[in-house]
């Protein structure tokens, strides 16, 4: 099974960024809504299986759901989609490197938090309290124990338990794009998203979903949901943007200058210390690789 390493995965990761910031408004709010959809079932899965199982098991029910929540992130990077965790880690590792603007990382970031809502929405009103997914029995008392889970804490809390969700969510992405095959990139995406599920950090996306399935049975309120949502999504970009992708660009992609670092002819000169794909291939450094459709998500 084939791999890139992973100065490869940073140079990759840069030009996925650069897709995703250009992307037209129609790709990233139909994507987005898909991704968001995608995450909700994932944790639909998850609350559908573990709901029912003895009180004896302890957290070995848990460990089931977390490894069952994976799906939707599988479903993402694999059939494709738009998460906003992913690209609080792609599109700011193309800012640093000065491939895009401020501005369009601004406007992506926006349009994909507005499309993950939408999507995880949809799922939470039709399929949890249309349906009644998450409003009978024994699911609605799992959907709103971990609601009121997600709710508990103060804001440094929150924000930091985001952190953590984060850097392991931006990890699994950041792994998928390591693998040139589909059995890959799903190992690659498994472990870390369901290392996250299992330690219980906070993912703002899947939380557009459970949080509101509890709300539309009843529980809860819309100014408690948004007073877990801006911790959680501050420290889901923070979590990405700086513990994956400023420390990746430190390590592989930005080389500092010196007097005596003159581009070679041809290459084309280096801008803030990243250099261009035929500059860095020429300094012995591996060149983006070609993505594949899939790797642009």
């Amino acid at each position: 099974m084939a791999y890139y390493k992973p100065q490869q995965i940073a140079m990759n990761t840069i030009e996925t960024g650069v897709t995703k910031a250009r992307s037209s408004w129609t790709q990233m709010l139909v994507l987005g809504f898909l991704a968001g959809a995608f995450i909700a079932i994932g944790f639909l899965l998850d609350i559908r299986v573990i709901a029912n199982t003895p009180e004896s098991w302890g957290s070995f029910a848990n460990f089931i759901g977390a490894s069952l929540f994976p799906v939707g992130l599988i479903l993402v990077l694999v059939a494709g989609g738009e998460l906003l965790t992913g690209n609080m880690m792609a599109v700011p590792l193309a800012r640093m490197a000065k491939r895009i603007s401020s501005m369009e990382m601004v406007r992506n970031l926006f349009a994909i938090t507005i499309a993950n809502l939408m999507g995880a929405l949809f799922v939470a009103y039709f399929f949890g309290h249309i349906v009644g997914m998450t409003e009978t029995g024994p699911y609605l008392t799992k959907t709103v124990e971990m609601a009121g889970h997600k709710l508990e804490g103060d804001f440094l809390q929150m924000f930091l338990s985001g952190i953590g969700c984060n850097w392991l969510v931006a990890l699994a992405v950041w792994l998928s794009y390591s693998a040139d095959s589909i059995s890959g990139k799903i190992l690659g995406i498994w472990f870390p998203t369901m290392a996250f599920v299992a330690i219980g950090f906070q993912h703002v996306v899947a939380n557009m979903f459970l949080i509101p399935a509890a709300i539309f049975a009843g529980y809860y309120s819309w100014g408690q949901y948004l007073m877990n949502f801006v911790p959680v999504w501050l420290g889901n970009l923070t979590g990405g943007a700086l513990f994956v992708a400023c420390a990746y660009f430190v390590a592989y992609v930005h080389k500092p200058q010196s007097p005596s670092s003159v581009p070679a002819a041809g290459t084309g000169p280096a801008v803030g210390g990243y250099q261009s794909s035929s500059a860095t291939a020429s300094a012995g450094t591996p060149a983006a690789m070609a993505l594949q459709h899939s790797d642009r998500v």
